[in-house]
């Protein structure tokens, strides 16, 4: 309990800081928005590249624990929309935002450091294989349904246009395209280059979460709760239990069996806020999921960790 507490209480510790800050009025609502632009346009995309520019993309490459990490992903996202849609009634645009919450693991901020501290360095190829492709499938994914349900049946061509457009112009998108590009051509960058994206790769995630936390200043969860808490539910419970299935009738290895099971398990990621920030769609859902989600999850991946192998 102690090292999950070392890992996900600091990711409390920079939101709230973000939040504090905004609330008190030492940070102004303009200055939240310009960090988010600043995270969402330039720091993300360059950690995004610098990861996939130099990953090994052979490693760990293993097509059943892919398949059982994006069908609890998938799922997630289908139970998330048809949960938002059908049961609470909210807008298609708003329902898809939401689904990508039940989408986007945290699979780097949480993810990672804590199957290390659970199992070792050593466990972690499985992790690298689901990140190399965890953020260019959700946000396919994501943007195709919602430019499909902004497009309101204008015809399959100029939909495919909008979605092409949609995912080209998305800097994040770009990040991953340019990073994959490096990557397959073998091409050697110079080092004044990569100093400079490893400075903004750096400021991505604090400042992500700190942006974030004065986010949540202005998106409250009032009549939100109950979306709030499904979120949590797919996130936490669903998406791991489907991945866990998966995994078992696949009869992945046991370090492959911990990578999905337990990647699965983890709290929506910033990407959700970002993603619902994008369209303009529930994002006082999305933000306050991560932060209940993130808190919850101090309780769900500990009794998770006590029942994988």
């Amino acid at each position: 309990m102690q090292a999950l507490l070392d890992v996900i209480l600091p990711v409390f510790l920079v939101i709230g800081a973000g939040y504090s800050a905004v609330r008190m009025g030492w940070f102004s609502d303009a200055g939240t928005d310009a960090l988010m632009k600043f995270t969402q346009n330039f720091a993300i995309p360059c950690l995004l590249f610098k990861a996939l520019a130099t990953i090994d993309l052979s490693a760990g490459f293993n097509l059943p624990l892919l398949f059982s990490f994006y069908l609890g992903a998938t799922s997630g996202f289908l139970l998330g929309l048809l949960g938002a849609r059908f049961l609470f009634g909210r807008p298609w645009t708003d329902a898809v935002a939401i689904g990508f919450c039940g989408l986007f693991s945290n699979s780097v901020l949480l993810g990672l450091p804590i199957t290390e501290r659970a199992y070792g360095a050593g466990a972690l190829t499985g992790n690298y294989a689901i990140i190399a492709l965890h953020a260019p499938y959700c946000y396919l994914l994501g943007i195709t349904t919602m430019e499909l349900v902004k497009s309101g049946g204008t015809g399959l061509a100029q939909t495919a246009a909008h979605v092409a457009r949609a995912i080209f112009k998305n800097a994040l998108i770009l990040g991953i395209s340019l990073g994959l590009a490096v990557n397959i051509s073998g091409v050697t960058l110079p080092h004044v280059f990569t100093d400079a994206i490893d400075l903004l790769s750096r400021a991505a995630l604090p400042a992500a979460l700190f942006g974030l936390g004065g986010v949540l200043v202005r998106y409250k969860p009032e009549g939100d709760l109950k979306v709030i808490l499904m979120v949590c539910a797919i996130s936490l419970i669903a998406h791991p239990l489907i991945s866990w299935t998966a995994a078992t009738t696949l009869s992945l290895d046991r370090d492959a069996f911990r990578s999905v099971v337990l990647t699965a398990t983890m709290a929506p990621g910033v990407n959700t806020y970002i993603f619902a920030n994008m369209y303009g769609s529930a994002r006082r859902v999305a933000a306050t999921s991560v932060l209940f989600a993130t808190g919850f999850s101090v309780l769900t991946v500990w009794l998770w960790l006590l029942i994988i192998p």
